[in-house]
């Protein structure tokens, strides 16, 4: 299926402090998202991009980003919405339905390795929805406001789940629609939404590599790890 990914990079990065979001830090002498967008420039199951920036970004990402890192493949840059999942609708709305399978990835994930992009999209032709993950390695608790333990829950059976997910693009128009019209509260991702329409999720085996920057310290960590990245020669 023609296969587009849909980045978004709308938000405020609150939880990193300092006066610039985390998108736009420095990573190995690029803003952090160039490194993410290039991961799906250089994916050869991808065919276009849609990146979903900070309201009053737009053209810093048309310029500063796409236009000066060569990305061909972004095909339109929109601003993001308050929540998330207004982000990823006004992404997907600006595909026009020309592609029938999205991925969806956090911007702030420069690491998804392309063979995980290529692992995924080979998912769906027998899913309607797939998205990465990993399996919990240390003991879940359950615990109350007041901070008592209430369930310890078995880590053989709980992911950590991760992006890009993939699905299919009507699927998860409908699944917004639904949630807009259903006033339903902030989804934390958009398999959420599969949930509540009923179509069912498939979890395969996420990467090591694709970390989330939130905080000062996994910066740090991209920062150390990028460093000892062999470069990526750009291909046409």
């Amino acid at each position: 299926m023609k296969t587009a990914a849909i980045i978004t990079a709308a938000g405020a990065g609150v939880r990193m402090g300092g006066d610039r979001v985390k998108q736009f830090m420095d990573l190995g002498g690029r803003p952090l998202l160039a490194v993410t967008v290039e991961r799906f420039d250089l994916s050869p199951d991808i065919e276009g991009i849609i990146l979903v920036a900070p309201p009053g970004k737009v053209e810093y990402c048309r310029e500063g980003i796409v236009k000066k890192y060569d990305f061909a493949k972004v095909e339109k840059v929109v601003a993001g919405g308050d929540r998330r999942q207004d982000s990823v609708r006004l992404g997907l709305e600006a595909t026009e339905g020309h592609y029938p399978l999205v991925l969806i990835h956090d911007g702030v994930r420069p690491f998804v390795p392309t063979d995980l992009i290529s692992r995924i999209v080979k998912a769906t032709h027998q899913y309607r929805a797939v998205i990465p993950a990993l399996t919990a390695r240390e003991t879940i608790k359950e615990a109350n406001q007041a901070g008592l333990v209430v369930k310890t829950h078995d880590r053989r059976t709980l992911w950590v789940v991760q992006t890009p997910q993939a699905f299919r693009y009507e699927d998860l128009l409908e699944a917004h629609r639904r949630a807009r019209e259903e006033n339903w509260e902030e989804m934390t991702d958009d398999a959420l939404l599969m949930e509540r329409i009923g179509i069912p999720v498939n979890i395969i085996e996420g990467s090591e590599e694709n970390i989330k920057i939130t905080t000062p310290q996994d910066l740090e960590l991209a920062r150390f790890l990028i460093g000892r990245m062999p470069k990526v020669p750009k291909m046409r």
